[in-house]
């Protein structure tokens, strides 16, 4: 429209003798058009710069609404097969239309949807489920067969009692508070530990504990947010002393990362793997989230934060050769040697980072440089000569592409569980030292970053930019493997095939949505509802694929909570044209059930011993 407005004017000096004036004229009609064209473009709040071609959207708002109207009917089929084949259990066996109890028997299916039925206005699901919640007991089920007798702390805190939190935080239903309140304190004795950090599983009656000395960082460090807002709602201090244990003696640990596994008894980890994939992911995630949840205001878990992405952006990103994929992948903390896995998992990485960066003022002036250890000072100088706000979110926009070319390469257009990229060896490799050793461990993508700042800024920056989908046949890629060659052009192979119906990926979808305003991100996330519909629907819900590459796919007889509560409620937030919970009041957990961001009371500092705040 632009250049058709400018060629208007240019000719009408065509057939003309031009003088002076028409030039000013002509000059003065260019600035007002350029001056009408940038204040009329669609802008966003909190908008970052894209290095890639500018995407338009043709989808019209009705289309959105109607989009949205699709993914509330498929989680209205999805639950409706659970109320006729699975009430009163846990989840639906959606392929032979059977019940299973793998989460207390208490219903997880039901309570991990509440907060969904309530954005989507599903009144009467949401009214027989309430009389289920005010039924509850939460004793131990006998017909568990895995620790029989013992509820899984993770399990049961980030489904039940945050699905309880969330449902109260947007209905103010009474019984809903009551509920959360009476697990919260039933499952409060998994905290008797030395050092705070909660065990495995507990008897909700007798209080009796289970489980290793050893536990996973992702069990023992996501309860925080739980926790603390159950505290803030009902002003017990025990809630509050469970949270805030946690988050201390994790700070008191003084690592720049955080490793897998814990001892329960001394407070230290006791290996060196380091990942934000199984065992770890939603407790790094809670770091930022404990902090926004808390109006910004609990500074360890904020400076924790800082040291946690500034490892990963500095030891833990990588870069494929041929497509310039952006992963993240483990390391060991004592060499920093890169496994190479890429996890859907580790998808939830990049809504984090743009959720950072939206959120926070990310300058290294701000981290406490006395809580570094010697590879956190590298990683501190390493970046300090960067805008750390802007390689968030470089980091964010290339691997939530990357999460979303794993759907897009497939045929069935649903992405696999795990990958492994394979870094190409150099030419000059035998004549090489590389410093993990022998084999060379690939390139890390901060060291790219680096080489394109030095070139000039040539370009977009590594990982960034358009970058379309390749896909193969599973014929194809059985003869690949026949003839033991990897596919180049995708710079992966496939490590687990199977599609669990997870959400992390379409979780950065809608998030980078919400902070960019780029539409793209909501048609990518249109593109995998889909594939979700065409490939894993049933009679009576939707199921887990087992093979992402057979289209159509061979399901399993599986349909998790976290689908309702999590999948189907993200895209539903992606396409819905009201902005729901904003994401600058509202938190969520690592199950999607959000809480609303608040700040302490002076009086509630006082009766919980909270300091008063002071500045970053």
């Amino acid at each position: 429209m632009l250049s058709h407005m400018l060629s208007s004017v240019l000719d009408s000096f065509k057939y003309r003798r031009v003088h002076s004036r028409h030039l000013g004229f002509a000059a003065f009609a260019c600035l007002v058009i350029l001056t009408l064209y940038y204040f009329t473009l669609p802008r966003h709040d909190k908008s970052a710069v894209h290095y890639r071609s500018p995407f338009v959207s043709n989808t019209s708002r009705e289309e959105w609404r109607q989009r949205a109207e699709q993914v509330k009917q498929a989680f209205r089929h999805a639950y409706s097969g659970y109320e006729k084949h699975a009430w009163g259990y846990d989840e639906l066996l959606p392929l032979t239309n059977g019940s299973k109890n793998n989460f207390n028997g208490w219903g997880v299916m039901l309570f991990d949807s509440l907060d969904t039925m309530i954005m989507m206005d599903l009144h009467d699901e949401f009214a027989r489920a309430l009389k289920v919640v005010e039924r509850a007991d939460f004793s131990p089920n006998p017909s568990i067969t895995q620790n029989p007798g013992f509820a899984p702390f993770f399990e049961t805190v980030i489904r039940y009692l945050g699905g309880l939190l969330a449902a109260y935080a947007l209905s103010h239903e009474p019984i809903l508070l009551q509920r959360a309140d009476d697990l919260g304190r039933m499952l409060s004795p998994a905290f008797d530990t030395p050092v705070g950090f909660p065990m495995f599983g507990v008897n909700t009656v007798t209080g009796e504990t289970i489980g290793p000395v050893v536990g996973i960082l992702a069990e023992i460090a996501s309860c925080q947010l739980e926790y603390t807002y159950l505290a803030q709602l009902t002003g017990r201090r025990s809630h509050w002393e469970n949270a805030d244990v946690v988050v201390r003696n994790l700070a008191n640990a003084g690592m720049d990362m955080l490793p897998r596994r814990w001892n329960l008894e001394t407070g230290r980890p006791i290996d060196l793997v380091l990942s934000v994939g199984a065992a770890s992911d939603s407790a790094h995630e809670y770091l930022l989230k404990q902090y926004l949840l808390t109006a910004q205001t609990d500074k360890e878990s904020y400076q924790m934060y800082l040291r946690t992405t500034n490892h990963i952006l500095t030891h833990m990103l990588y870069l494929s050769e041929n497509r310039e994929l952006l992963y993240v992948t483990d390391t060991s903390h004592d060499n920093f040697a890169p496994s190479h896995r890429f996890e859907h998992l580790s998808c939830f990485l990049p809504g984090l980072f743009a959720l950072g960066a939206d959120q926070l003022d990310l300058s290294l002036d701000h981290l406490d440089r006395r809580t570094l250890r010697p590879e956190g000072r590298r990683a501190y100088d390493r970046l300090k000569g960067y805008d750390l706000r802007e390689l968030h979110r470089w980091a964010a926009e290339g691997l939530a592409t990357s999460c979303y070319l794993m759907y897009a390469d497939q045929s069935t257009g649903i992405g696999p569980d795990e990958v492994i990229f394979q870094p190409k060896m150099p030419a000059a490799a035998s004549e090489t030292r590389w410093p993990f050793g022998s084999q060379y461990q690939g390139k890390l993508w901060i060291d790219y970053v680096d080489d394109w700042r030095k070139r000039g800024q040539r370009g977009v920056p590594p990982g960034l930019g358009d970058k379309p989908p390749v896909r193969f046949t599973e014929e194809e890629l059985k003869s690949a493997r026949l003839r033991k060659m990897r596919v180049p052009e995708r710079d992966y192979v496939i490590h687990n095939s199977k599609f669990l119906l997870r959400p992390e990926t379409i979780e950065s979808l809608y998030i980078m949505w919400r902070t960019t305003g780029d539409p793209i991100w909501r048609e990518r996330g249109w593109a995998l509802f889909e594939a979700i519909e065409r490939e894993t629907k049933t009679d009576s819900g939707y199921a887990s694929a087992l093979n992402v590459l057979a289209s159509p796919a061979p399901l399993m007889d599986d349909m998790p909570s976290y689908f309702l509560a999590e999948t189907l409620k993200y895209l539903y937030l992606l396409f819905h044209e009201e902005d729901i919970v904003p994401l600058d009041r509202w938190v969520f957990n690592t199950e999607a059930h959000p809480f609303p961001v608040f700040s302490w009371s002076p009086w509630e500092r006082s009766k919980f011993g909270i300091p008063t705040p002071s500045l970053p």
